[in-house]
């Protein structure tokens, strides 16, 4: 064998052993990393468990002419996907009959923003929105988006969720623009947190 074909099938076997040493027992278990790499939960995940527990809550709609509507419901919040996703269940009882709602939020650690997707038994369309600033560490503020390229809301949604009262209560409160590009209240949901069995 010369030279060259031995050094060539030393340097082979160096970079074969360098990429094995380099690849992690998980890696070999889960061949999907390769083109999409695993990512752990980061400080928004930290923050969306605080909201974990189950809740009474006061839903208020603003209309633009006339009295607020309340209604009120339960809502019960947990962590899914190891850690990663808050999931919300509500159910809200009313003059007009039951609702449902289910929310999940997200925070990718990459970007520092959230990502929040709604349904409800109102309605078979689904609500998408998403951060457009890095989080800030005391609250979440969301803006609606469309899936379609060309759509363009006719008006501009705005949701802003805090925990309060030393998390004992979050306050949600959705608003949208007019034409004249000024915000105005539609929604809030008010959640105050159930004292835990025998408290």
């Amino acid at each position: 064998m010369t030279r060259s074909r031995t050094a060539a099938l030393a340097a082979l076997v160096v970079g074969t052993w360098l990429a094995s040493a380099q690849t992690t027992p998980q890696d070999k278990k889960d061949p999907q990393s390769s083109f999409e790499p695993r990512s752990k939960p980061g400080e928004g995940q930290k923050f969306l468990a605080k909201f974990v527990g189950d809740w009474d809550v006061v839903k208020t709609f603003h209309p633009r002419a006339g009295k607020p509507a309340r209604s009120k419901g339960e809502c019960r919040q947990s962590m899914i996907h190891e850690g990663r996703f808050l999931r919300s269940e509500f159910v809200f009882e009313s003059a007009a009959g039951k609702t449902t709602g289910l929310g999940l939020v997200g925070y990718e650690v990459s970007s520092g923003k959230f990502t929040s997707v709604w349904t409800d038994s109102r309605a078979t369309r689904m609500s998408l929105r998403q951060s457009e600033d890095k989080f800030d560490g005391k609250q979440v503020v969301l803006y609606g988006r469309s899936l379609e390229e060309k759509a363009k809301p006719a008006r501009r949604s705005r949701t802003v969720t805090r925990l309060e009262d030393e998390g004992r209560r979050i306050v949600h409160r959705q608003y949208t623009s007019g034409r004249d590009g000024k915000e105005r209240l539609v929604m809030e949901l008010v959640m105050t947190r159930k004292a835990a069995p025998g408290k």
